[in-house]
């Protein structure tokens, strides 16, 4: 990762957050010109908002710099623990009540994730876990607030574009705090390619899903990330197969499969 910790970093993490969001903005609006979305008056009025993007702008900063600090298997836990907590809670305060099936499904995916990232846990450094953790719960608010959208493109698109309206208070607090600012053109690179492909299409994606499953589905699904992460690393960077990421790999998969099945009968 372009500023991961324990490595000298090709990008500082303000200036990776604004190019990543700025460059997945662009790459947006490219395309809902390219296919006319939200052409329809109403349906522009029901994109995107000030709020999602600010939970987005959040989100981005939070977690690039408390990935500085963080080791990859505590900072995943950390994250993908408040998002489960931020998404499953709501709907629960919405009465959204998971069934028993539901909340096995839940606990064995969670579980498994956690034996999946435990080798590499440590005592983390407590600022870095707090933004993590910020990150998470920004994260499940956006998450939460895309539900039900009529054009998750148009709403991905606005909110990415709303949210560099932020940078600039960024931009300011880091000449006013002095923070270190460094920019390689592979780091460069490597946000605009995290912007453009894997957050503004992967995020009009995530949109588009949560049209069709509930909060707690959303989350639940949403474990899934670090199996492909995990399954990606042994195909591309040419990491070795082990037995704890196999079976938690498949704990995962079948928890997730078993929540969402129950989600379906209850329905």
């Amino acid at each position: 990762m372009a500023i991961g910790a324990g490595e000298a970093p090709l990008i500082d993490p303000a200036s990776y957050s604004a190019v990543r969001l700025a460059s997945g903005a662009v790459m947006l609006a490219v395309l809902v010109a390219l296919t006319g979305s939200g052409q329809n008056r109403s349906m522009r009025l029901r994109s995107g908002s000030w709020i999602s993007a600010f939970a987005l702008f959040v989100y981005a900063v939070a977690f690039s710099y408390a990935y500085v600090a963080l080791d990859t298997g505590i900072g995943a836990l950390i994250l993908f623990a408040c998002v489960q907590a931020t998404m499953i809670g709501w709907s629960h305060k919405e009465g959204d009540r998971p069934s028993k099936l539901e909340w096995l499904g839940l606990i064995t995916a969670f579980g498994a994730f956690v034996w999946l990232v435990s080798p590499g846990l440590s005592a983390p450094d407590p600022l870095a876990a707090s933004a993590m953790a910020l990150s998470g719960v920004a994260w499940g608010v956006y998450s939460l607030r895309g539900r039900g959208l009529p054009d998750p493109l148009k709403a991905t698109a606005d909110n990415f574009v709303r949210s560099v309206a932020f940078l600039l208070p960024l931009g300011l607090i880091v000449q006013i705090a002095q923070l270190p600012v460094h920019v390689s053109s592979r780091g460069l690179l490597l946000a605009t390619l995290s912007g453009a492909i894997t957050s503004g299409l992967g995020y009009a994606l995530w949109y588009q899903v949560l049209r069709q499953i509930g909060a707690t589905q959303g989350a639940i699904l949403q474990l899934i990330v670090p199996v492909m992460a995990a399954v990606g690393g042994t195909l591309f960077l040419a990491e070795g197969w082990t037995l704890r990421l196999v079976v938690s790999s498949l704990l995962i998969l079948g928890g997730v499969g078993l929540a969402i099945v129950a989600k379906q009968r209850r329905v």
